[in-house]
């Protein structure tokens, strides 16, 4: 071989490789996010959560979950064939939890996955943006017909968070999404405080003061009755609960 050609291949080659290491790079930089700003609705990367109309009032913990673009713009699974954009059914947003896009893995090929279940990721569907992995799912359940007990709001999220691969997991139900909201969710403001909670007291007082204590048994057997279900479908029937 020619010295002087075999030089030039040997440049060619570091030149790719400071190529491939400079394109990763630029691919893993996320663009900055726009602070929340709850008083223009908008919560980048967030999941966002409000109360039930009725349902809420009988089991405060239960309510309406969305998941949030990069520009702060809301998505939630509010009917059948159906995803809302922009638009959060059921009221504005009472309590928020924003995700870390450090903790999702955005693959540019099989190799190139930061998770640990790579070959799984890309059956199930991967992103390359948290965007990206968004409109997958809003794509998915535009074909999904809405139940509250079966396919719901929560199915929504949990599908985003595993085409995400969030926290490195694709285990994202209905359980652990609705945890994830209950437990590390902030409140937007005290008025959200109060409107999510004083129907419940309100249906409370009333129907012990009308029915008696047997009410209160009544409303506490009707929430484990609901859990219950979800669990049940959730970590024994897996293939009741869509996620």
């Amino acid at each position: 071989m020619v010295p002087g050609r075999y030089s030039k291949m040997k440049a060619q080659a570091v030149y790719d490789v400071e190529l491939i290491s400079s394109t990763e790079s630029i691919k893993h930089e996320f663009w900055p996010l726009d602070p929340i700003d709850p008083g223009q609705a908008k919560f980048p990367c967030c999941l966002v959560w409000t109360p039930l109309p009725v349902v809420s009032w009988l089991a405060p913990f239960i309510g309406h979950v969305g998941i949030c673009r990069e520009d702060g713009v809301t998505l939630d699974f509010a009917g059948s064939n159906f995803v809302n954009v922009n638009d959060f059914a059921f009221g504005s947003v009472a309590r928020y939890h924003q995700l870390d896009r450090e903790k999702c893995c955005f693959p540019t090929c099989l190799a190139a996955h930061k998770c640990k279940q790579g070959y799984q990721h890309s059956q199930y569907g991967t992103a390359i943006t948290w965007d990206d992995g968004l409109q997958s799912s809003i794509r998915y359940f535009e074909h999904k017909s809405y139940n509250l007990f079966t396919c719901n709001c929560h199915s929504f999220i949990a599908n985003c968070l595993n085409r995400l691969c969030y926290d490195g997991s694709m285990s994202w139900n209905m359980i652990n999404v609705a945890a994830l909201i209950l437990f590390k969710g902030h409140w937007v403001d005290a008025m959200s405080i109060v409107r999510s909670f004083l129907p419940f007291v309100v249906v409370v007082c009333l129907g012990i003061a009308m029915v008696g204590w047997p009410f209160l048994i009544g409303l506490l057997s009707l929430s484990l009755l609901l859990v219950g279900w979800f669990v049940l479908g959730t970590y024994c029937i897996k293939s009741l609960l869509e996620c």
